[in-house]
């Protein structure tokens, strides 16, 4: 491998702005800054909501006069 030609690998700091959660991993950058984390982000802690998409049906329905036969 040539040399010099590779970034600094650190050990960084993940901090998540939502929850305030920290953790370690490894990157180019010494700390980085999320908006989520798998500690907060609803589809991981099973708070998720699917609500939206039924009602997208019922007004295409609606809206076109389409009835189910």
């Amino acid at each position: 491998m040539k040399k010099d030609i590779h970034p600094q690998y650190y050990r960084a700091t993940v901090t998540c702005s939502t929850c305030g959660n920290t953790f370690e991993t490894g990157s180019t950058q010494q700390e980085i800054k999320v908006d989520t984390c798998s500690n907060c982000h609803p589809f991981y802690t099973g708070r998720q909501r699917f609500a939206s998409a039924a009602g997208r049906v019922e007004r295409f329905k609606q809206k076109y006069n389409k009835e189910e036969k």
